[in-house]
């Protein structure tokens, strides 16, 4: 499953979106495992049906994902996006794309309640995988224009901005 994770960013959600796996103990799995045994010991999904499924969510979430480049030039519109960043408070505090907001609880609540759900918005991370699945949860609660930066600030500062310091997470 970790190399599946790998190929596949939102493998997790897919799975639990339409099977009830992988999101809690009781239905989790381990990176070691595969495909196969997850299926088997999850009323034995059959594990084509659980691939061709895994495929369509990867369309799904390319559909999207806006570029860099393209969020370049949409900051530059007429009618920019706005932008929600979902990293934690220190990675904000450290480095962030000019005119984002840090995406706090309070300002969720706000969003939801006084937020135009057709305002276009683009939500970012550090490379991009916790975006997605901020996109997906917004999306899924009514807003209309919503997109998450492939690659996150990374690919930010890669492709469009090299002034916008790049970082590594350190993990225990």
């Amino acid at each position: 499953m970790g190399a599946l994770l790998e190929a596949f960013p939102g493998a997790r959600r897919a799975l639990f979106a339409k099977y009830h796996v992988g999101g809690c103990a009781s239905c989790g799995f381990q990176p070691e495992e595969t495909l196969g045994e997850v299926c088997a010991r999850n009323e034995n999904m059959p594990v084509e049906e659980a691939m061709a499924h895994l495929l369509a969510s990867l369309e799904h979430d390319a559909a999207m994902e806006v570029g860099a480049v393209e969020l370049k030039a949409a900051l530059e519109s007429a009618v920019p996006p706005r932008l929600l960043d979902v990293r934690s408070r220190e990675e904000y505090e450290a480095v962030r794309l000019p005119g984002a907001e840090l995406m706090t609880q309070p300002l969720l609540q706000a969003f939801f309640h006084a937020g135009d759900k057709a305002q276009p918005v683009v939500v970012y991370c550090h490379q991009g995988l916790r975006s997605l699945d901020a996109a997906a949860y917004l999306i899924g609660h009514g807003f209309q224009h919503v997109k998450s930066l492939a690659g996150g600030i990374d690919a930010w500062s890669r492709e469009v901005d090299p002034s916008v310091r790049r970082y590594r997470l350190e993990m225990d």
